[in-house]
């Protein structure tokens, strides 16, 4: 896989996953509304996905040292990863009642972010605990907050 093809990639699983885990965990606490996370989903598969591909290729285009079409693999490469892995989200909603599919899309996500970073780690010969566990707490701050922050909503706007 090339550098620009790798940027993009390892940035779109990583924000989609944790992104659309942030999503679902707090859209389902301030609503419990299938329609809702679902049309959530699929807004940030399309929005979040080509504004995260913008900002890649913009930041590989302000390091000034890529070609044309390196940045426009990069960002390409984001968008696509990005878009397709908050899709397959939608998956455990269609197939469980909703309690269930939340939860398994947590584990599908940190299951996602596990195995790449288990990668990553073998990449860099770093030790894999250590690489893992940032990953894995970043995303579980994210889900977190966002469950205690879509409560809060829920209270006093719901």
């Amino acid at each position: 896989m090339n550098h620009s093809i790798k940027v993009g990639f390892s940035f779109g699983l990583a924000s989609g996953v944790i992104t659309t885990l942030g999503l679902i965990v707090g859209l389902h606490s301030s609503t419990h509304s299938l329609s809702v996370i679902i049309g959530g989903i699929l807004i940030i598969a399309i929005a979040d996905a080509l504004s995260d591909a913008t900002g890649i290729h913009i930041s590989e285009e302000s390091e000034n040292k890529h070609t044309t079409l390196e940045i426009w693999q990069a960002a390409t490469a984001t968008f696509f990863t990005k878009f397709i892995f908050a899709l397959t989200f939608v998956v455990p909603l269609l197939l469980f009642q909703l309690t269930t599919a939340i939860i398994v899309s947590i584990a599908w996500g940190l299951s996602l972010l596990t195995i790449f970073s288990i990668y990553l780690a073998k990449q860099q010969k770093a030790k894999i605990w250590k690489v893992v566990g940032e990953h894995l707490f970043i995303a579980v701050a994210v889900i977190v907050i966002t469950h205690y922050v879509g409560r809060w909503v829920s209270l006093y706007f719901g």
